[in-house]
């Protein structure tokens, strides 16, 4: 697969996001006391999340650009501007997801200095520095107070060191939630591909050599989701992407994206099989499909399209089946 072939997928892919931006938008739930989060700020803010991304990844001209900052305006307008998160700060002071999802938007230069007087002020107890969470999690809390602008309250590398990942673990443990715990341990450690340099050199070399097999496999299991972030972490790399892995999975993800644009979590996505699923169960995909894109593009041009296939290991014959795991953070 050519660098063209990426650029068309991830086209589709936020194409098909434009079209189904309603989908994102919130309603009363979302400062509902009993509202579900995973329906209402998750998927806002991982719009966010990857629209900021992609404005980072492209030039001002690039229609892709455009278009994801048209998104990211009516993300924001949704939350009445950042209104909302001071809101939910005094609904839910000692809530972490309010300013995961804010953190997307401060990192893309939206902010709402109320909320962040009140969310620093809250940051600074001891009941949010040892509120206990999952090791990525307090990655993904640290990497949203950073971006924020809110001091960090313990040190991301030794936070690192309690994820999966941070331990370097055997790879035949690579099972559904060890993928989306260590894709996003990743994406915090870089902010979002933007930083390669901040992933540790013992954790970079591990993830060239296993993450390859670990993509085959998620590939092979028609895993899309978890795929498309795999792409993503790979293209968080420091150092020149790996060409021939990178055209040998963007070719069999171009098999599963719908003719609308859209890519399936899981199985086939052909003829209208993903768009029918409905939109949770395409959205995320699709989202993390632009993502992706939009990191290889921005990869492949700073590094002339190269890279290296050599000392590829073997794709893992047991690995256990991947799919789509609860990952907890909003973004």
């Amino acid at each position: 697969m050519t660098a063209p072939d990426v650029r068309t997928l991830g086209d589709s892919a936020l194409a098909w996001v434009s079209a189904h931006r309603g989908g994102f938008a919130l309603d009363d739930s979302a400062l509902a006391e009993h509202g579900d989060v995973n329906v209402s700020w998750k998927p806002l803010g991982e719009l966010a999340q990857v629209c900021g991304c992609v404005r980072r990844h492209t030039g001002p001209s690039d229609p892709l650009h455009r278009a994801a900052g048209d998104l990211l305006s009516f993300a924001w307008e949704e939350t009445g501007r950042g209104a909302l998160f001071l809101e939910l700060q005094r609904l839910e002071p000692f809530a972490t997801y309010p300013l995961e999802v804010y953190a997307a938007f401060a990192a893309a230069g939206l902010r709402h200095a109320g909320y962040e007087r009140a969310a620093t002020t809250v940051a600074r107890t001891r009941g949010w520095q040892v509120t206990e969470q999952e090791p990525n999690r307090r990655l993904s809390v640290l990497n949203s107070e950073r971006r924020s602008g809110i001091p960090e309250h313990t040190e991301m590398p030794r936070a690192l060191r309690r994820t999966w990942l941070g331990g370097l673990p055997e790879p035949w443990t690579f099972e559904r939630a060890a993928g989306y715990t260590l894709t996003h341990v990743v994406f915090h450690l870089t902010d979002w591909g933007a930083n390669p340099r901040g992933m540790p050199q013992d954790v970079a070399a591990y993830l060239r050599h296993w993450l390859p097999p670990w993509l085959d496999t998620c590939l092979e299991d028609e895993q899309w989701d978890l795929s498309c972030e795999l792409l993503a972490v790979a293209a968080s790399l420091p150092g020149p992407p790996e060409r021939a892995m990178l055209q040998e999975a963007w070719t069999r993800l171009a098999t599963a994206q719908d003719d609308s644009g859209a890519v399936p979590e899981v199985g086939p996505g052909r003829d209208g099989r993903a768009a029918a699923q409905g939109f949770a169960d395409c959205y995320h995909s699709t989202l993390m499909a632009v993502f992706a894109a939009a990191l290889t593009l921005d990869r492949l041009r700073e590094h002339g399209g190269a890279g290296s296939a050599a000392g590829r290991p073997r794709p893992l014959a047991h690995a256990a089946h991947p799919g789509r795991g609860g990952q907890g953070a909003p973004a």
